[in-house]
């Protein structure tokens, strides 16, 4: 019994995991673009209230929940396809802690843009803007080839 729930769920969940992970990932790669046109408008300003509304509707309704399904999925897969002892899983879940302490600084940029703390220029964002792009690209990379 216990083998056919995984055998019969295990392709749903890898199909969940997909989709949060894009979802996640859209998220990650539009958030620092917002922080970039934010960061050159004046405070208090209301382009920056509008900003400050964009940002934590993205990261609050769809950046956190897609980080937290794809964690679970992800952990789900890695246990039931017998990843866990697998080379390239861990260094994929290292690349994917790192993701997620980026998403924890970008959670913490969302939070001084709107205490109208940033200090931080539009060029920094713009750098820090391709950092969840070689993550993405590095993770896939280990997850299609499984290069050792």
């Amino acid at each position: 019994m216990y083998e056919w729930i995984t055998i019969t769920a295990y392709p749903w969940i890898k199909a969940l995991h997909v989709i949060a992970v894009i979802s996640w990932m859209a998220g990650m790669l539009y958030l620092p673009r917002l922080f970039v046109y934010h960061a050159e408008v004046e405070v208090g300003s209301s382009q920056s209230e509008t900003f400050k509304v964009m940002e934590r509707r993205l990261l609050k309704a769809i950046i956190n929940p897609a980080m937290i399904v794809t964690w679970v999925a992800g952990l789900y897969l890695a246990w039931g396809g017998h990843w866990l002892t697998s080379g390239w899983f861990h260094g994929k879940l290292l690349l994917v802690l790192i993701l997620s302490a980026v998403h924890g600084f970008f959670s913490r940029w969302v939070r001084e843009f709107a205490a109208d703390r940033n200090s931080r220029s539009q060029k920094f964002y713009r750098v820090i803007n391709e950092v969840p792009t070689v993550l993405m690209v590095l993770i896939v990379i280990l997850v299609i080839v499984k290069p050792f």
